[in-house]
């Protein structure tokens, strides 16, 4: 099956906007990914975020991957920009996207 990215898209704009007027003007974005199966490519997927500038921590209690980065300048463009880079490689590597969040420095 493929993946929709229309409505990953979609949700991404929605989410934003329900708190656009408080959003911080700066802001780490982490984008949250889990293994679809036991044989998900940890390494693979890990190094494949780096060396596309994401920082990354393994929650492996909840079997769950964060990559943040930035500081970036904060709007539904930019958040959509890197989580579609970070999902297209997370989905070659058996993850799927399970969200985002903003980290304030």
């Amino acid at each position: 099956m493929s993946h929709d990215y229309k409505a990953q898209k979609d949700e991404t704009f929605e989410s934003f906007g329900l708190f656009a007027a408080d959003a911080p003007e700066m802001a780490v974005v982490t984008y949250q990914f889990y293994p679809e199966d036991v044989d998900a490519d940890w390494d693979g997927v890990s190094s494949a975020l780096k060396a596309k500038g994401f920082r990354l921590r393994r929650d492996d209690a909840d079997e769950l991957l964060d990559a943040e980065i930035g500081p970036l300048k904060v709007s539904a463009e930019t958040i959509w920009q890197y989580e579609k880079v970070a999902t297209e490689i997370a989905l070659k590597f058996d993850f799927t996207p399970d969200g985002w969040g903003l980290l304030e420095e």
